[in-house]
């Protein structure tokens, strides 16, 4: 756990199990889960970013490289790892995350939206946290019955 993050308790590693449309806007759903599939997170995005990590999730390659792709390019020919993706706080029911990467000169951190952060780790194979904060401030204790009615409760079981 990176230092900065130390304040917000133990980081849980998440992954992608979908993206839905959200039929009442021009937003997408993100819905990430742990791997006991006890914590779920969804997280409303824009229809582009959307798209994009669902690109990566189904493998689709672009005929043209995405910023997503540009950035992984960025990063291998600068010979710099992204390590790992943190969603580490939410104001105002927004989420806000950082992206970690490993240079020559040691350990940096990039602050990014969500939505760029799951893009990039999905297109470089690094795992994805959230704080045990943001867990807790996600909203709802309604969570299952949210869930059932978009038809995701069984998503990636």
């Amino acid at each position: 756990m990176a230092a900065d993050d130390r304040d917000a308790g133990e980081l849980i590693r998440l992954s992608v199990h979908g993206v839905l449309p959200d039929q009442n806007t021009d937003t997408h759903i993100v819905i990430l889960r742990d791997e006991q599939h006890a914590e779920v997170l969804p997280i409303w995005v824009g229809a582009a970013e959307g798209n994009a990590i669902k690109m990566a999730l189904d493998g689709m390659v672009s005929p043209r490289p995405m910023s997503h792709d540009l950035i992984r390019s960025f990063a291998e020919h600068l010979n710099v790892k992204v390590t790992q993706a943190v969603i580490t706080e939410i104001k105002s029911n927004t989420y806000y995350a950082r992206i970690y990467l490993l240079t020559a000169d040691g350990e940096q951190t990039v602050d990014s939206r969500p939505s760029d952060a799951i893009a990039l780790a999905l297109r470089t194979n690094c795992p994805i946290f959230v704080t045990q904060d943001v867990l807790k401030q996600r909203g709802g204790t309604n969570l299952d019955a949210w869930l059932e009615r978009f038809g995701t409760k069984n998503l990636g079981k």
